[in-house]
């Protein structure tokens, strides 16, 4: 795997790979259902819709150091979201 392309994690936070094969129109059920079959953040992964939403609205999910919307589009293809703390 060619590490060159993956950015760097931001400092306090937890990273979920999204791996898509075809693209998606919304993120929040993609990243939700992903959240929750993790088992490396036990906190994170019982985590409820409301609670993801809060996560959106303070700005705590980000891609490339952008915050994300739960209506932002994937792409096809691998996506690094981070979960700021």
């Amino acid at each position: 795997m060619n590490t060159n392309n993956i950015p760097t994690a931001p400092k306090n936070s937890f990273r979920i790979v999204l791996d898509l094969a075809y693209p998606e129109s919304r993120m929040d059920k993609i990243l939700l259902t992903a959240i929750r079959e993790q088992n490396e953040n036990i906190k994170l992964k019982g985590i409820s819709r409301t609670a993801l939403k809060e996560l959106f609205g303070k700005g705590k999910i980000v891609i490339k150091r952008q915050r994300a919307t739960p209506s932002s589009a994937l792409a096809k293809g691998t996506t690094y979201v981070d979960i700021l703390s």
